[in-house]
């Protein structure tokens, strides 16, 4: 933001000055183009701090996944004693390397004041890593300043507001409004997640109706095998399960417990 106010200024006071000698056009172009160049040198000595930090993000990201999946497939060959003290070490382990990144996040901070959308920016990932970690008391008070494009953050959105039990009219406006911002089979987790509110709310013909649209749209085996289960009066075969982690990601349903095989004792004899 002041990096705005600042080259907004420089420009009016450029564009002023030049008026005395210059036509007035001329001095409004000199103004427009000392406007521009003080954003575009701006730009250019934030972008890449700005771009080092959230590489910075992305690296604790990447590598705490990567030791977690180490880790399962050691437990695998040498399964852990408990598996609940496993399944707590993993969630440990995770929110561990969550918060890293979100204190890395928080370092961006300082320049947002410098750019009206790195506050933005900065407010959709601390967002989405809260959601990692189910804090939706942070993820509410950041929804307004967070910004909504890719598919997966607006079925966030969605998300929220099932989790909040939004009325049925303004949650299908939503659902519109969102969907209407995807494109091809961007939108399968959309209708994956308003169909499933829908089916929460025994409204067997709207999820159906929409379960036909989706399809209707796109190919999506999971999509068309709810449809054809409303369809077959089987709603208890409604699952959401062939989205995978995109789905559970959405915390509208808990996910599968992380298989851990146990240690067996061997045969004839009790493990040392």
């Amino acid at each position: 933001m002041i990096t705005l106010f600042l080259a907004v200024l420089a420009g009016v006071a450029a564009g002023g000055v030049s008026a005395v000698w210059l036509p007035w056009w001329a001095g409004a172009l000199i103004g427009a183009a000392v406007l521009a160049g003080g954003q575009f040198a701006a730009g250019r000595v934030l972008k890449p701090r700005v771009e080092a930090r959230i590489r910075g993000v992305q690296d604790i990201l990447t590598n705490g996944q990567k030791r977690l999946k180490q880790k399962m497939a050691g437990w695998q060959i040498r399964p852990p004693g408990s598996v609940k003290q496993a399944q707590l070490e993993m969630e440990r382990d995770q929110r561990a390397f969550i918060e890293k990144a979100l204190a890395e996040v928080k370092k961006l901070e300082p320049w947002e004041k410098w750019s009206p959308l790195l506050r933005r920016q900065v407010a959709t990932m601390r967002l989405q890593l809260h959601w990692q970690l189910r804090d939706m008391r942070e993820v509410d008070a950041l929804m307004p300043r967070a910004m909504f494009m890719d598919p997966m953050s607006l079925a966030m959105r969605l998300a929220r507001k099932i989790m909040l039990d939004t009325p049925p009219v303004e949650l299908k406006k939503w659902f519109a409004k969102s969907v209407g911002r995807t494109r091809d089979k961007q939108g399968a987790l959309l209708y994956a997640a308003y169909s499933w509110a829908l089916l929460k709310r025994n409204d067997l013909d709207a999820a159906h109706k929409v379960l036909i649209e989706a399809c209707d749209r796109m190919e999506n085996e999971t999509l068309k095998r709810n449809k054809d289960a409303i369809a077959n009066n089987q709603p208890n075969k409604f699952s959401n399960a062939g989205f995978g982690d995109e789905w559970y990601a959405l915390w509208l349903e808990d996910p599968p417990k992380p298989k851990v095989q146990r240690q067996m004792p061997p045969r004839g004899g009790r493990p040392f």
